[in-house]
């Protein structure tokens, strides 16, 4: 039975890079719906948004490419839309796009959000130790570090954008190797596959790529 799959970017529609990973995750012959939470905005709409904190930046790439920081209040005033129009379109399971925690917003039931994903994960295969942490911006550091932060497990930043060039993910490889870490997460659905295997050959250590993860499990939900 063929089954659909829909996904909610914090950014615009299309994102064909998320759309096609989470894809190649799914059962053979599932439709994939992707909505964005920032779609029907011009680029001037969308820079009137920016974040008002550390806590409240969120990175995204705009239809056409463009990186940019987006207030997350903002992300979450426009979700409920985005929800709305994929239980619409009839899917059978929704995955809300982003690493982010995020509070209750209407139209979430049941939605499987990645930083849950992420987290099970990581305490399941790191319950001491070190964690390396991979996020887009250095703002977020602090913020995100102490989302990551448990009894027993110390967490090191570095602060990578998705859209580096692999020059720049070297760098930044080289940097986290130093640290030592026994365990790397990635925390935002715009790294990719590729950036993943640039940290492993460097670190030495089991990397967790957020959109894969979430995929694994996305499977388990439509097979």
């Amino acid at each position: 039975m063929s089954r659909t799959l829909g996904i909610v970017t914090i950014g615009q529609a299309p994102r064909d890079d998320i759309a096609a990973l989470f894809a190649a995750q799914a059962p053979a012959g599932t439709k994939v719906i992707l909505r964005g939470a920032l779609d029907g905005l011009s680029d001037a709409e969308v820079d009137a948004l920016p974040p008002s904190s550390g806590a409240d930046t969120l990175y995204t790439r705009l239809r056409g490419g463009r990186d940019v920081k987006i207030s997350k209040q903002a992300v979450i005033d426009r979700s409920p839309t985005a929800l709305a129009r994929l239980r619409a379109d009839g899917c059978d399971a929704i995955v809300y796009a982003c690493t982010g925690e995020f509070p209750p917003m209407e139209g979430d039931e049941g939605v499987l959000f990645p930083s849950r994903v992420l987290s099970g994960l990581a305490e399941g295969l790191l319950p001491r130790g070190r964690l390396g942490l991979l996020v887009p911006f250095a703002e977020q550091g602090e913020k995100l570090k102490a989302k990551w932060a448990r009894a027993g497990v110390e967490v090191v930043v570095e602060a990578l954008v998705p859209s580096a060039d692999p020059q720049e993910i070297v760098e930044v490889a080289g940097r986290l190797a130093a640290a030592s870490p026994d365990l790397i997460a990635l925390d935002c659905m715009s790294y990719t596959p590729a950036t993943k295997a640039i940290v492993k050959e460097y670190v030495k250590a089991p990397t967790l790529l957020a959109i894969t993860a979430t995929g694994r499990m996305l499977r388990e939900l439509l097979d």
